[in-house]
């Protein structure tokens, strides 16, 4: 490095290498082109050197910023957590830096999101779920930003998805609460305007109920915001019914521990006199006490994916297709046999 310049350049880093100018370049913009130890060695100078790549003349050269951005309907709690991080590491590991917003579940506030990162140059786009206005999807497309949606899958949507078959996976765990004897059913939703996902569940739940000839009309459900609170209201209200029910089902875990959090509040044993089960199979779902019968979601799976597949969009190297992820159901003990019925001895 120049006595007269203490500013690290590229060609500094390069000497200090051992490597050429467009070794260090690849190392920085395209790391996976360049192998472990060569890379290992640039890096091993950029940080001796603390030099700072030209994120001007990089976005220059590459006519991208490098950049994803991605919209969650909140951060209250750890929802979204586990996807994004998988969705992060991967981003990170292909050069791509993550901006993160959260909606509140607001389609006016998102539809704001959208125009911000854009207008900050973000390459693609992440949303959760396909529910928004056509308008939204034809300014993506005139400013030519790749989206995908997570959270959902929709082979024929206007974006590619990488997700899962909520309906599918909620109705695969109400035909579980139905073998073990359950018939009075309600259900604690998510607010379901605006929302593909909890609509979904709730139209999974009924599937379930016709498959087994029960009345869908019998369903009682509360709809509320994602709150461990409002799920311990809502099931409150639904156990003051002169015929309350025996199973609850709830549209994700942070509902589901409130609903157990209510059940204690009223002296109720979870699952002997009720049995409360939740969906995502987030840490909240292991660690409650009972631990809660959920719909387990490839989180981690769904983020890397989700990852690969929009940076390839935005790097137009292959068409993109939707991919739908497999869910199963966790057992726990939660949910249980129906009061008055046998025990199940499949059950833990």
């Amino acid at each position: 490095m120049s006595k007269d310049d203490a500013t690290p350049t590229l060609d500094d880093v390069a000497r200090k290498a051992g490597v050429s100018t467009a070794t260090v370049s690849r190392c920085l913009n395209n790391p996976d082109r360049v192998v472990e130890a060569t890379r290992a060695r640039v890096m091993e100078a950029v940080k001796a050197l603390e030099y700072t790549p030209n994120f001007a003349a990089r976005v220059m050269a590459a006519k991208r910023t490098f950049t994803i951005g991605a919209i969650i309907p909140t951060m209250d709690n750890a929802i979204f957590a586990r996807g994004l991080q998988a969705f992060q590491e991967a981003l990170h590991a292909r050069g791509y830096t993550l901006l993160v917003s959260s909606s509140a579940y607001r389609p006016d506030v998102e539809e704001e999101q959208i125009r911000a990162l854009v207008a900050r140059g973000a390459d693609g786009l992440l949303l959760i779920g396909h529910d928004r206005d056509a308008p939204i999807y034809e300014y993506l497309e005139r400013q030519k930003v790749p989206a995908l949606a997570a959270w959902s899958f929709m082979e024929d949507g206007q974006i590619p998805s990488i997700g899962f078959d909520n309906r599918a996976a909620m109705s695969a765990l109400a035909k579980e609460v139905i073998r073990l004897g359950h018939r009075r059913i309600a259900m604690i939703s998510g607010i379901s305007q605006g929302n593909d996902r909890a609509r979904e569940r709730i139209e999974g739940l009924k599937d379930a109920l016709r498959e087994s000839a029960l009345d869908v009309d019998d369903l009682e459900i509360i709809e509320t915001t994602y709150e461990v609170e409002n799920g311990a209201e809502a099931f409150t209200q639904l156990m003051s019914r002169d015929v309350p029910p025996t199973a609850v089902l709830c549209g994700n875990d942070v509902l589901a521990v409130g609903a157990s959090l209510g059940a204690k509040r009223l002296g109720l044993r979870v699952p002997q006199d009720v049995s409360i089960t939740g969906f995502d199979d987030i840490e909240l779902a292991r660690i409650t006490s009972p631990a809660l019968t959920t719909v387990h979601v490839p989180h981690r799976e769904m983020g890397r994916k989700a990852a690969d597949a929009l940076i390839d969009m935005v790097e137009g190297k292959k068409k993109v297709v939707s991919a739908k992820l497999e869910t199963s159901i966790k057992k726990r003990h939660s949910l249980g046999p129906c009061p008055g019925t046998n025990d199940d001895p499949d059950h833990p």
